[in-house]
């Protein structure tokens, strides 16, 4: 399996050289390289953006900011990505990487609690800070998001979903990342840890939601695709 995986990274597009950049630095300036989305995920991303015409997008999860990278790459040069990170420390390479890209002017770097952070978004679009766990509000149309990108604490899944569901216009896309964790979630019996509990019952949650319809992608450690019904 790892030598499929080298070879559809191998044959994924070449990634620019700001992406390369940011390998290398999150290889020397951190100790969680694994959590790099990585060229095929990155150009799959990038795509989904430029095939659904996307012009507003969130991430939760910028780490170092390689998937923010691919994600505004895709967008038009009027277009905007949010993206929430919890880790302050990372904040310098961070922004590095946008302006080595020429993305700076597209990305907003929000740092803080990403729930916290939701928050505050829902409440600038006009919603309520804490939906319920099915309820939907109406936002003003042109500050919904096209796509959001959720990889952020794995126990947390649940209620990202929560909140962000009507920050998203219908038709449009909810991608969440790790949703296989290496596997755990087809043990039997499950594993206990929380992150895997969290996973599984954000997975279950979701093929469940009559409001959408979904595919979870054996992409590197699982990428579960979700479209919101019209």
């Amino acid at each position: 399996m790892e030598k499929i995986y080298k070879y559809i990274e191998d044959h994924a597009s070449v990634p620019s050289e700001a992406l390369d950049w940011v390998v290398r630095q999150t290889h020397i300036r951190t100790n969680h390289a694994r959590m790099l989305s990585g060229a095929a995920q990155g150009q799959l991303m990038r795509m989904f953006v430029q095939m659904t015409g996307a012009r507003r997008v969130l991430e939760l999860g910028t780490f170092t900011g390689y998937s923010a990278i691919c994600l505004a790459s895709g967008l038009p040069s009027d277009g905007h990505l949010d993206t929430l990170e919890l880790n302050d420390e990372l904040e310098d390479l961070i922004m590095e990487g946008f302006d080595r890209a020429g993305l700076a002017d597209r990305i907003r770097l929000h740092i803080g609690d990403c729930k916290d952070t939701l928050r505050r978004l829902r409440k600038q679009m006009g919603l309520s800070g804490f939906p319920g766990p099915d309820g939907q509000e109406a936002a003003d149309e042109g500050l919904l998001y096209d796509i959001v990108y959720i990889d952020a604490n794995k126990r947390e899944y649940c209620e990202y979903y929560d909140l962000v569901f009507d920050m998203v216009r219908p038709g449009g896309l909810i991608l969440a990342d790790n949703v296989l964790w290496d596997g755990k979630v087809c043990q039997d019996p499950l594993p206990q840890d929380k992150q895997t509990l969290g996973i599984a019952a954000f997975n279950d949650k979701v093929s469940s939601d009559p409001r959408v319809e979904s595919v979870i992608m054996p992409l590197r450690d699982g990428l579960n695709i979700i479209r919101l019904k019209q």
